[in-house]
């Protein structure tokens, strides 16, 4: 998963914990919910996957549908992704794009109602690990592994580390930031990194390095989402539908193979900082949920169940849920009644209902 962030993954990590944990207080209480308001913003940062909300805006597509609903929606950058999922999770914005792993342990973690209403894509093959002078998984064990604690790439880590028949236990972690990870795995002391693009493509590149795991092996299970405060919603159902409606019909148009969908995805590219070859080779390894029936299938499956299942039990491992006597603490709740971990405080939400709409034409 790509993100470009400024300060390092530790420290924002810190600080999101902190927020998590003042959060957590302020929401113990019952507050009343947000009035119907006209103005929304959504935070996003820099990701292939991400990439089609800023391009809408810029395109019109946004503008189109907030006026379709008699609303005003802003798309705005963060430069560090951490830093937007703060800034949500502090009510700057009423929305942001992130992964399922930190929708879960920053804003739900921190007692911010959250609903997850339109999953995007999973990275498939967008994070990886990489090993100099080996080809094969197992010769990970005892090596020395720079990564982003406590981030994603953490997470594929201890998926590989499965798959392996191996623990942590077998390796020792450095944590490296983002900004980082290119120049520390060059040098010739670093053996084993985890990474995401556009870095993983870039340290890949080097000579003797193999990439012997990545989120292609684990399908599904690195998420991309855009979550919105859950009260802001409910009392502003128009919302949904408008963001809904941006993101299907800017999926049409970089779907396309003519010269329109080639300039929104050139668009695009421009928007990341990359050149649109950059930006096309990371969409081939961006599994995007261009169709809503497709994306409504994978929020009801089984599937999402086990999957957050896994990420909330290692997110809880790493000690992520401060505080919490237990990986059920965080209650997260899903399509067709389906509840994980604590019922009576749920904080995380998979909503079908905006998808589904798109789906059905109902928009």
């Amino acid at each position: 998963m790509l993100k470009l962030t400024g300060i390092s993954a530790k420290t924002g990590r810190k600080l999101a914990l902190l927020a998590a944990v003042s959060l957590l207080a302020a929401c113990s209480g019952s507050a009343p919910p947000p009035a119907k308001k006209h103005d929304f913003t959504i935070g996003w940062s820099i990701y292939a996957g991400w990439m089609p909300w800023p391009y809408a805006q810029q395109a019109g597509i946004v503008k189109k549908w907030a006026d379709k609903y008699g609303i005003d929606i802003k798309v705005v950058q963060v430069n560090d992704y951490v830093e937007s999922v703060n800034q949500y999770t502090a009510g700057k914005f009423d929305g942001v794009t992130v992964a399922n792993m930190d929708a879960l342990t920053i804003p739900a973690a921190g007692g911010k109602d959250t609903s997850a209403i339109i999953i995007g894509d999973y990275s498939n093959g967008n994070d990886g690990v990489l090993l100099k002078g080996a080809d094969n998984l197992a010769a990970i064990k005892g090596r020395q592994v720079y990564l982003a604690e406590l981030s994603v790439s953490h997470y594929l880590l201890a998926r590989a580390l499965e798959k392996a028949g191996l623990s942590f236990a077998d390796v020792k972690t450095t944590n490296t930031s983002d900004a980082d990870i290119v120049g520390a795995f060059a040098s010739p002391q670093v053996n084993a990194a985890v990474a995401w693009n556009p870095q993983l493509s870039v340290m890949r590149g080097q000579a003797g390095v193999k990439q012997v795991f990545s989120s292609a092996d684990v399908p599904g299970e690195i998420l991309d989402l855009l979550v919105v405060d859950t009260a802001t919603l409910k009392a502003n159902p128009d919302f949904g539908k408008a963001l809904a409606g941006i993101w299907y019909e800017t999926m049409a148009v970089m779907q396309r193979q003519d010269a329109q969908g080639k300039a929104a995805r050139a668009a695009m590219a421009k928007l990341a900082g990359a050149s649109p070859e950059t930006f096309d080779s990371q969409l081939t390894t961006t599994y995007l949920y261009t169709d809503p029936k497709a994306a409504v299938a994978a929020t009801t499956s089984p599937a999402l169940v086990t999957t957050m299942t896994r990420v909330r039990d290692f997110s809880y491992s790493k000690g992520l849920f401060k505080g919490a006597a237990s990986a059920d603490a965080v209650g997260m709740a899903f399509p067709n009644g389906k509840t994980l971990g604590d019922a009576a405080h749920v904080t995380l939400r998979f909503d079908e209902s905006f998808m589904k709409m798109a789906a059905d034409g109902k928009l």
